[in-house]
């Protein structure tokens, strides 16, 4: 299995260059050269099987020898052993055919440990095999840096950077990144919006001195390893609901268009799934471009669904490149617009997304009230994220014999106050993290400036 880059100017690497590389040398994103399919009769085995089998099966394909059948087994038993259900990732029955996959029992209580908590051993692993250090940098809506920080918290090969919106994340999204005291973490509160973070990470990648000097690697969902290990909560859920003799349906709060990407994998490999939804709230420029093919900026709005106010969405090059019939220049070009302001889609590719996706937009308002529902219905205390992803899939619920599945992407401990607020119960922090508000912060607020950033790495980082 080879990778290569959605811009088409890099040279294809294997699963684990693609790896430790994160970004490609182009600015591209890494994409196997083909899809890896499973046959009906594999998915219909994983029936029983549990969650670590089914994800030693789904990912085994993609990685080519990077790790022998024996380490990969253990890597992900690894991976997993922390969480809070032996499902790792259960099924809630909220309504008739309808369902909540609860992605919130990880150590961070988000979707991102279902990746961080296996990638973090997997680098590691790589580079005691080849007697290197590394320097991880990644940028985070509030989730993906918790958890990142959680994967490599104490590696001695491993020194980790995240950047965070300041002032845009919920309290406990930034204790989460402010309180470990492990001394190879590091959190920076940067002056602007996620956007701005992820647009200073993309651009250390594209600084190939430093990038080369500080040996950079990336966690952010542009890392293809990441989105690889979200692809296996799609084969269990559908399984565990009929897969593959009836299809399902996936609604995906979507930020940065990893999560609902990591589906597209699923359905590439073969498991039928009828619908792929992108819920976005009022920061809804994926929803505006599958209702108009205009992916067009029109800035960030702080809502109660803040690991969602984004606007350039990683994550959305990676299908570009195949609505484009994978041309490299022609998705260059768009990232050029992009930059700009925005593109149209063309013809082709608007009517190949409008066949696999369709999409959602939900209100604050609208939010508030499907917590509220949730609660009242179902008994079920749901953070906002979640909520979004219910009130598209209700847009889009069409055929009711087709199961639809919401992934509950966070704990609703995460989001005490908007969730309070909508349903009147302050959720909870598990026992674990009871004492999350008592433990000291260790931060540093750093303009958005690329030069005051490497800096600050520069100072810190011992590769």
């Amino acid at each position: 299995m080879r990778y290569v880059s959605t811009r088409g100017r890099a040279p294809a690497l294997s699963f684990e260059e693609a790896m430790l590389a994160g970004l490609a040398r182009d600015g591209g994103l890494y994409v196997p050269e083909t899809w890896p399919t499973l046959t009906g009769a594999d998915i219909a085995g994983f029936a029983g099987e549990s969650y670590e089998q089914v994800a030693f099966a789904v990912m085994r394909p993609f990685m080519g020898g990077c790790f022998d059948d024996a380490h990969l087994t253990a890597l992900i038993a690894r991976a997993y052993a922390g969480f809070g259900h032996v499902a790792r990732a259960p099924l809630a029955h909220i309504a008739p055919n309808d369902w909540i996959l609860e992605l919130h029992h990880g150590p961070t209580l988000a979707f991102k440990d279902f990746a961080m908590q296996l990638i973090g051993p997997m680098i590691d692993a790589v580079l005691a095999r080849r007697g290197a250090r590394a320097t991880v940098v990644g940028a985070t809506s509030g989730d993906t840096g918790s958890a990142a920080i959680e994967a490599f918290r104490g590696l001695d090969r491993v020194d980790v950077f995240i950047l965070y919106p300041h002032g845009r994340v919920s309290e406990v999204q930034r204790r989460q990144m402010t309180t470990p005291a492990d001394a190879n973490v590091h959190a920076f509160a940067v002056e602007g919006d996620f956007d701005a973070c992820q647009a200073l990470v993309k651009a250390m990648f594209n600084d190939f001195a430093f990038r080369d000097a500080l040996a950079l690697t990336a966690v952010n969902s542009i890392n293809w390893a990441r989105v690889l290990a979200q692809v296996v909560y799609y084969f269990t859920a559908a399984v565990a609901l009929g897969a593959p003799a009836r299809p399902v349906a996936f609604s995906a709060p979507t930020g940065n268009f990893g999560d609902i990407f990591a589906g597209y994998v699923a359905r590439n490999m073969g498991l039928p799934i009828a619908k792929l939804i992108v819920a976005t709230n009022e920061n809804d420029i994926l929803h505006r471009t599958l209702t108009t093919g205009a992916h067009m900026k029109a800035g960030v709005t702080p809502t109660i669904t803040p690991s969602m106010d984004i606007e350039v969405s990683s994550n959305f090059e990676r299908l570009l490149f195949d609505l484009y019939d994978r041309d490299g220049g022609a998705v260059s070009e768009l990232m050029d617009e992009l930059a700009r302001g925005g593109f149209t889609l063309a013809q082709g590719a608007r009517a190949r997304m409008a066949e696999g996706f369709a999409s959602g937009r939900a209100s604050q308002d609208e939010t508030r009230a499907a917590i509220a529902r949730a609660y009242a219905e179902a008994g079920q205390v749901i953070d906002p994220h979640t909520a979004v992803g219910l009130v598209a899939a209700a847009a889009n619920r069409g055929d009711p014999s087709v199961p639809m599945i919401t992934l509950g992407t966070a704990h609703a401990a995460k989001f005490p106050d908007a969730v309070e607020a909508a349903c009147g119960v302050r959720p909870a922090l598990p026992a674990r993290m009871a004492d999350l508000f008592d433990r000291p912060e260790r931060f540093e607020v750093l303009p958005n400036d690329l030069g005051a950033v490497e800096a600050a790495i520069r100072e810190r980082a011992r590769a």
